[in-house]
């Protein structure tokens, strides 16, 4: 199979282009069942997951952009990773060893995934070892958008044969700071198209018996509350639709669901199910597994239609993301699982999205 000839038919000199420096470039994971996986190494972006509906016909099923321009000036977060800290930090402010940090405000009053230069924006250093497996590297400098530490980081994207994306994500810093590290990837299991088809009919299980309430400027209250009796709960597989609009106050402070859910874990770190989703009409079902704590679940409640690739167009919630990480807001909530990593100690973080169809 020539390049022009990938599932995905994206073009790696489409991808091409020099940033302050550094190359960027595009990568192509496939496995032996056919299917492919397409990566650039700006903002360790996906922009293409290619896997079979129920009647073996491949399809998009990850919203992204078909070359370098768009990624830099498009939708910032779209299907990257996020760093140095995923989700929100209330007023950009956190404390560590006595010691106040501003980071910047890109969220309203709030500090959102790592700052307007975060890791979304960077040029990663990227090795392809294989067919399957492709390595980034980055260097996240001390004071770099107000966070503390030199921060050395190395996420690992490996497309094994069962049709699952792993990730795994590894860093350490040489001062004490803080980190929560996740991918942004904007799902669409139908397959993108003009437009992209709204997920209401999509169905979802979460593995979480509580979530974290937000404010009006979706930052957790500090509460920790049940699913039971909410639109909150996924414990039993549902429609996005069924709920989406309920007449709650979570729901109206989100614009639908944008909340961190409480995986149930037998064991911190334990790698473990979290969600499942299932689209009907193309018999595409998407698993999530992640060691860590929580999971974001955004349905995409602010897309406005915008372009993507070859003029497949995104409208509102036409995806749906599940942000594995720690708790939004955790330096400011002592009894949120700890944010911090030491010198010394390993930053470690495994998350697997796994394809497949039921018939």
């Amino acid at each position: 199979m020539t390049e022009t000839e990938n599932l995905c038919g994206l073009r790696r000199e489409d991808f091409q282009t020099t940033i302050n420096g550094k190359q960027t470039d595009l990568y192509i994971l496939k496995n032996a069942a056919g299917s492919e996986v397409a990566i650039t190494n700006y903002g360790g972006g996906i922009v293409a997951i290619m896997v079979p509906d129920r009647d073996g016909n491949y399809a998009n099923v990850i919203q992204g952009h078909a070359n370098i321009q768009e990624a830099m000036q498009a939708e910032p977060y779209l299907s990257t990773l996020i760093g140095r800290f995923g989700n929100r930090i209330c007023k950009g402010k956190f404390q560590l060893k006595g010691k106040e940090y501003q980071l910047a405000l890109n969220d309203g009053p709030n500090a959102l995934h790592g700052g307007p230069k975060g890791f979304h924006a960077r040029v990663w250093e990227a090795l392809q070892m294989n067919d399957y497996t492709l390595v980034l590297n980055l260097v996240s400098a001390y004071g770099e958008e107000g966070y503390t530490g030199e921060l050395k980081v190395t996420v690992v994207y490996t497309f094994t044969n069962e049709n699952e994306l792993m990730i795994d994500y590894m860093a350490t810093t040489n001062k004490k700071t803080i980190i929560n590290l996740t991918h942004h990837g904007f799902f669409s299991l139908a397959g993108i198209a003009d437009p992209t088809p709204t997920i209401d009919d999509i169905e979802c299980e979460i593995n979480a018996d509580f979530y974290l309430p937000i404010d009006e400027t979706s930052i957790p209250t500090g509460e920790i509350l049940k699913v039971e009796g909410t639109p909150f709960d996924f414990r039993q597989p549902k429609t996005f639709g069924q709920d989406i609009n309920a007449d709650n106050e979570q729901i109206r402070n989100g614009s639908g669901y944008d909340h961190c859910y409480v995986l149930n874990k037998r064991e911190e770190g334990e790698l473990s199910f979290a969600a499942r989703i299932y689209d009907p009409k193309s018999g595409r079902t998407m698993d999530v597994f992640t060691t860590e704590p929580g999971v974001q679940l955004y349905t995409d409640n602010f897309g406005n239609g915008y372009r993507g690739q070859y003029g497949a167009t995104f409208p509102r919630r036409s995806s749906v993301c599940f942000e594995a990480q720690h708790f939004p807001d955790s330096p400011n909530r002592p009894y949120f699982p700890s944010v911090v990593l030491k010198p010394g100690r390993k930053y470690e973080q495994k998350t697997i999205y796994k394809f497949g169809v039921r018939k």
